[in-house]
């Protein structure tokens, strides 16, 4: 019998213990630990933060649904990885062994690298989290009472820029539902080294179509934009040309902001040498595995992707639903392989599938592999994004709580746009 542990009940996490569970052997322990009790869908959080839905709408309690596929739960921190003794130190000082871990945590929010951001002590909202969004939430019906100049992007280091372009559409569409768009300029601040870029060295016409579409929506941008610090209602940001050097400088004046922060590895995990890199993400081979300690595996935002080339601010890369999803099997089956005592064999396709709504329509992008040169390259607007993302949240949510191990994204995503074959592994 092999004790196998999921650290983080996230979009990866999830659907990794559902698919490990099935192809575990029978006497194999499934351990899931979560620092919350509950599991929440990620990708609604724009419209949680516009009041467009309820934090409850996209929050599915754990136990029940572990329960039903034989999965243990633990609700608690993990605050230290132990390698060496293969095991996890909770927050209570207690500890869990395993023969395999994996770590499935998402990130850490950096909102302490740039003074004044974020919602817990500082004058910005984020989407990150669905208490962020919240919040987000209660601080945009004061404001819509009382509307004023948005900032809204993202700041140096970050890696997952879909949100802020969505989150931006998203307001802008309730803003002119409620008749109120005109008393609101927004700024969009960003340090990518275009519009439409993502991470990713954008995707097909990403730059123009993303660039129309702030035009048409009356959005100002900035770009290679470093945010120096943030104080109540004004935002400092430098922007630097393409060498990095100081171009200009910004005061943006805000009543309301949303900045998605840099991302880290979390806290638990940082300064073990051969586990991370130096920003705290897991280093992993070509299987999901980790080289120094090859009974940790690492799936999702936690492990680390170098970016496709160089820029002048940091911009890191983000890690889409179906890439995550290509993760998971490969870890599922890579270890029953070494369970099996056969060598892993199992590849990620790490390709970037993303449907992104902008309120009353969307943009859906697909690239193959993720960093370019690619196969595929491809982007695509229409109303029927919009409508294809509402029905992937109940979609989704109705697989999380039937404990469904089957791929979700490659589904549902390949009978959407018409794609076959985004599966290689």
């Amino acid at each position: 019998m092999a004790t196998i542990v999921i650290v983080g009940a996230g979009l990866g996490g999830m659907p990794m213990a559902f698919e490990m569970r099935e192809l575990a052997r029978k006497t194999d322990r499934i351990v899931m630990i979560s620092d919350k009790d509950y599991f929440h869908f990620v990708p609604s959080n724009p419209w949680v933060a516009v009041d467009w839905r309820q934090p409850e709408d996209i929050k599915i309690p754990l136990a029940g649904v572990l329960a039903k596929r034989n999965v243990e739960l633990i609700v608690d921190t993990v605050t230290r990885v132990d390698p060496d003794g293969h095991k996890v130190i909770l927050a209570d000082d207690s500890s869990v062994e395993y023969d395999h871990l994996i770590l499935a945590t998402g990130p850490r929010l950096a909102f302490d690298e740039v003074e004044g951001l974020g919602p817990d002590g500082g004058f910005t909202q984020s989407i990150c989290h669905v208490d962020h969004a919240d919040k987000a939430r209660n601080r945009w019906q004061s404001f819509v009472e009382n509307p004023g100049p948005v900032v809204v992007g993202a700041v140096q280091g970050a890696s997952c820029f879909g949100p802020a372009y969505e989150y931006a559409f998203v307001m802008d569409r309730d803003l002119r539902q409620r008749k109120v768009r005109d008393k609101v300029p927004m700024t969009f601040v960003t340090p990518e080294p275009y519009i439409g870029h993502l991470g990713l060295g954008g995707v097909g016409d990403s730059k123009s179509m993303l660039e129309s579409e702030l035009r048409q929506h009356h959005i100002n941008w900035i770009c290679n934009a470093r945010v120096e610090k943030i104080e109540d209602g004004l935002m400092h940001v430098v922007e630097v040309d393409d060498e990095g050097n100081e171009k200009k400088r910004h005061e943006l004046p805000f009543d309301y902001s949303m900045m998605l922060p840099a991302f880290t590895g979390i806290e638990a995990v940082r300064g073990i040498e051969g586990l991370v890199n130096p920003r705290g993400f897991i280093i992993i081979d070509e299987h999901q595995r980790n080289p120094t300690y090859p009974d940790i595996w690492g799936i999702g935002v936690a492990v680390a992707i170098a970016p496709p080339g160089k820029t002048p601010l940091a911009v890191g890369v983000p890690k889409t639903g179906f890439m995550i999803e290509s993760m998971v099997t490969a870890t599922a089956h890579n270890i029953r392989a070494v369970l099996d005592d056969k060598e892993p064999e199992s590849e990620a396709t790490w390709n970037a599938v993303c449907l992104a709504d902008m309120g009353d329509t969307g943009i859906a992008f697909v690239a193959i592999p993720q960093i370019p040169p690619r196969n595929v390259n491809w982007m695509k607007k229409g109303k029927w994004v919009h409508y294809g993302k509402i029905a992937f949240e109940k979609y989704f949510m109705h697989k999380v709580r039937a404990g469904s191990s089957d791929p979700i994204y490659e589904r549902y995503v390949m009978k959407t746009l018409g794609i076959d074959k985004l599966k290689h592994h």
